[in-house]
């Protein structure tokens, strides 16, 4: 991993505890805002530079390459998108004014705005999101996300200069979600021929915010403001230009590093509080704690469920009843992070509540289980064997943050009678070992607003692999009633038949022991107390377009 810009540690006598002054915000739109002044009464202001320091470099910069929440955070003051959707899941004009429905649900056509230009001067039009949409499905994109956003695309055309049609090859009520979120960001179609590490660099859009030096690895990104900017969709704080003048973001991946730069003046704000910075930031005065829950997939360890010895769902299932996972978030996280129960987060529209008793510690059932596998000898150092072969299980980590959680639940395992062998390799290995599902355990989390990130994480045709490439379904499973489910949910635009569907899509993943979801990640911003009026996209990702610096 990059060490990014290392900053001093704060004295510890600069914090002083105080009255909690922490606000936990609901979740908020990209755009939603408050009144136009200040729990205080201070109007907002323009100017000023926000100094941001963030915990996760990302890997690349353009949204149609990369899958990660941090390329989601550095890319979405530049790229605007087609469509907004609020807080509670509706979908509203941006970039498009107003769209129509085939009756079969194939066809989409959008009548756009006439009067957004990109920040290099182009204007932005129907052959404009022709090219971006070409752009993610092309296979030399080898994008990781927004390609599988797009699945069943087949084609779009420009009917004229501000009307487009997109066209697909299967019914997807999950399009307009898709085409919200930034990994369907609209750029500059002059920049699109750049190649793939160009725009990994840097990447022009509509947005508030501009970055022509682009992203420096190790070094981040400054923005500054779009003064021409006049299209923000409907429910933000304010109209026009961004608040403020520029915006600049380094990268400091040691927690204690990015607390002190923030607690010591060097920074404005920081993302991704460790629990027990978060506690103690709740109690001390002068800074304000914007936390938000991240809907969507929880922080999982996902097995591979197509070859070894997880490809048994005794086995899967022995694991997830015989480790005592709420206690182990407790132990590690302080009660900072609620614990998972379900293969979504409890916060996730279409949650299915109903399979919380699966994911419950039973190491009774657990043992059970492992004999009726057959794991039934043990070997000197107490493992499991079978055919004289131990029971271990091989865990690939890159994250140097989730150590202490790996340590605790490999002992959890342990005691189960189950090796977990801890592999912390580098990413290139990493990516290699999945592709070629040399592996029995992987771990991610994944944002997404809705149920529809079933189907990229469990859906057969993303199941990575050297011809497919890096896809999302490290769990590797195909079971083909799950894929069934998925194309009847995407077919369906009955919002209450979706969720039934996608209901059953939960409780077969759970019979089929598919992940062992751990804890439900927050969405955190800690910041000064003269940082005010930062929100939240409905993906959890923190937005700064109504952000503003008080005197």
């Amino acid at each position: 991993m990059n060490s990014g810009v290392r900053f001093r540690a704060a004295p510890r006598r600069r914090v002083v505890p105080a009255v909690a002054l922490g606000a936990v915000l609901a979740l908020a739109s990209s755009c939603a805002g408050g009144s136009g002044s200040s729990a205080d009464g201070e109007a907002p202001r323009d100017g000023g530079t926000l100094n941001l320091a963030i915990g996760r470099e990302p890997d690349c910069l353009d949204p149609h390459q990369s899958p990660s929440a941090a390329a989601r955070v550095v890319s979405r003051p530049i790229v605007d998108s087609l469509v907004y959707q609020d807080p509670k899941g509706a979908i509203k004009p941006w970039l498009a004014s107003r769209w129509t429905i085939a009756a079969d649900h194939k066809a989409y056509t959008f009548t756009l705005r006439d009067d957004v230009r990109f920040t290099d001067g182009a204007r932005f039009d129907a052959a404009a999101v022709v090219a971006n949409l070409e752009h993610i499905v092309n296979p030399k994109t080898k994008s990781l996300l927004a390609a599988s956003l797009l699945t069943g695309y087949e084609s779009s055309r420009a009917i004229d200069a501000h009307t487009v049609e997109i066209r697909l090859k299967e019914p997807s009520s999950a399009l307009l979600d898709a085409l919200a979120t930034p990994n369907l960001g609209i750029e500059s179609p002059a920049t699109l021929t750049r190649g793939n590490n160009a725009l990994c660099a840097t990447i022009v859009g509509t947005g508030p915010f501009a970055s022509p030096g682009g992203y420096r690895q190790q070094q981040g990104i400054e923005y500054v403001r779009n003064r021409d900017y006049a299209w923000a969709p409907p429910g933000a704080g304010h109209t026009g230009p961004a608040r403020l003048d520029a915006i600049r973001i380094r990268v400091a991946p040691d927690n204690s590093a990015r607390y002190g730069a923030l607690t010591s003046g060097q920074v404005d704000a920081i993302t991704n509080l460790s629990p027990v910075n978060l506690r103690e930031l709740r109690t001390t005065d002068g800074f304000h704690l914007f936390s938000v829950p991240f809907p969507g997939i929880p922080y999982t360890y996902f097995p591979n469920t197509e070859k070894g010895v997880l490809a048994d769902v005794a086995v899967r299932k022995a694991f997830r009843a015989g480790i005592d996972w709420a206690q182990i978030v407790k132990n590690v996280y302080f009660g900072a992070y609620p614990v998972a129960r379900g293969v979504l987060t409890s916060t996730t529209f279409g949650y299915d509540k109903s399979q919380e008793s699966a994911y419950a510690y039973n190491p009774t059932e657990a043992a059970r289980l492992l004999d009726q596998a057959g794991w039934t000898a043990r070997d000197a150092k107490g493992y499991r064997t079978k055919n004289g072969a131990r029971l271990t299980l091989r865990h690939l980590w890159s994250d140097p943050s989730i150590e202490d959680l790996a340590v605790q639940i490999q002992a959890a395992a342990k005691e189960l009678g189950i090796e977990i062998v801890e592999e912390n390799i580098d990413e290139g290995t990493y990516v290699d070992r999945i592709l070629s599902a040399d592996y029995e355990l992987a771990d991610t989390n994944f944002a997404s607003p809705g149920p529809e990130v079933l189907k990229v994480l469990y859906g057969s045709a993303n199941v990575p692999s050297p011809t497919r490439g890096l896809a999302n379904n490290i769990s590797r499973t195909a079971n083909s009633e799950l894929d069934k489910l998925f194309l009847q949910a995407a077919a369906s635009d009955n919002v209450t038949e979706r969720l039934r569907v996608y209901g059953q899509a939960q409780r077969q993943l759970t019979a089929d022991a598919a992940s062992f979801p751990i804890y439900s990640p927050l969405s955190t911003v800690a910041a000064r107390s003269a940082v005010r009026d930062v929100t939240f996209a409905i993906d959890g990702s923190p937005i700064f377009y109504d952000t503003w610096l008080s005197s």
